[in-house]
């Protein structure tokens, strides 16, 4: 596939494509209170940290999202165990305050339904990593989502960031990914991503009843999501692998 790769700092009149591209997340992955308050702000206040890929047509079929922050002020170097959510707070407190940043974290990298299994993830992240060299960074880090752990959810998410193929590379797709780009395993950030909800939104969410108490697997979960039945609500705590890469 023939592919432009542009940021939208330079074309800014491509901001509704980027936006209106399909994705495939799950439903109840895009219900995060934080997200939906910080992910929205990225191609507004910092265009210069989305990357977006147009086909041979001119249509958008992948886009990378990511955030400077000031890691040395925020943690002192210690990427935080709240990984995603943390990180986008950080990055809009920091703008907000004109904290001067010195690290890039990436936040996501969409591929349209119809593109995947095509190798664009890689340009993509690519492209993020070129694009924060560009702007003088030399690190630039990434609360990465296992995409092939949904299908082990009950695996202690240590174990599985650690498990690698007889080459040396990780076992789990996205990881690789990274990996092959570089970058190395730093932690894993057990509390990412938090969605809550009553059991009526959860069950509008995933079609499951969600009437047991306990645990409760999901698809596109990477772990299963705790049911409280007697209280009302259901609660997902979503672990990412924190990774670093050297620019």
């Amino acid at each position: 596939m023939e592919l432009k790769v542009s940021s939208l700092a330079d074309r800014p009149e491509m901001l509704g494509a980027v936006e209106g591209m399909a994705d495939s997340w799950p439903e109840f992955v895009v219900q995060d209170p934080v997200g939906n308050t910080h992910y929205g702000r990225i191609p507004r206040e910092l265009p210069q940290y989305v990357q977006f890929a147009e086909d041979e047509r001119g249509e958008v079929v992948a886009h990378a999202y990511s955030v400077p922050f000031a890691l040395a002020a925020e943690g002192c170097g210690q990427l935080p165990a709240r990984g995603w959510d943390e990180v986008l707070g950080w990055a809009f407190a920091d703008l907000r305050r004109g904290v001067r940043p010195d690290t890039v974290s990436a936040i996501s990298v969409v591929i349209a339904p119809h593109a995947q299994g095509q190798g664009l993830a890689a340009r993509m992240l690519s492209a993020m990593r070129d694009n924060a060299r560009a702007l003088g960074f030399r690190e630039v880090v990434a609360p990465v989502r296992p995409n092939a752990k949904h299908l082990e959810p009950n695996t202690p998410v240590e174990e599985y960031a650690h498990r690698v193929r007889p080459d040396g590379l990780p076992h789990d797709p996205w990881l690789r990914v990274h990996a092959r780009a570089g970058a190395v395993i730093d932690s894993v950030a057990p509390a990412s991503m938090t969605v809550a909800g009553s059991l009526e939104q959860w069950r509008t969410w995933t079609g499951l009843p969600f009437d047991t108490a306990g645990d409760v697997e999901v698809p596109g979960a990477l772990v299963p999501v705790r049911c409280e039945p007697e209280r009302g609500y259901a609660v997902y705590v979503e672990p990412n692998v924190w990774m670093r890469h050297a620019v």
